[in-house]
C-alpha cells in the first residue's frame, strides 16, 4: 500500500480556536503532504492508465488449527 510521506509527524498543535493556524511549522508539513498526496495520486492514475493493473489472486486462506 502507497503511504505518502512528508517531513515530520503529520499534525498540527493548537489548544484554542485559531491557535492552530499560527503553527507554522505543522502548516508546512501538512502543505507538504498535500503536495506528496497529489502527486502520489497523480502517479498511481498515470500508471494505471500506461500498464493498466496488475493481476489479482484469489485470498488463501491458512487455518493454523489443525
Amino acid at each position: 500500500m502507497p503511504v505518502a510521506s512528508s517531513q515530520y509527524w503529520n499534525s498540527i498543535h493548537g489548544r484554542l480556536p485559531g491557535e492552530a493556524a499560527q503553527d507554522a511549522e505543522g502548516l508546512q508539513t501538512m502543505r507538504t503532504l498535500a503536495r506528496n498526496m497529489a502527486f502520489l495520486v497523480k502517479s498511481i492514475a498515470l500508471g494505471r492508465e500506461k500498464y493498466g493493473l496488475p493481476e489479482r489472486e484469489e485470498p488463501l486462506r491458512t487455518h493454523f488449527i489443525r
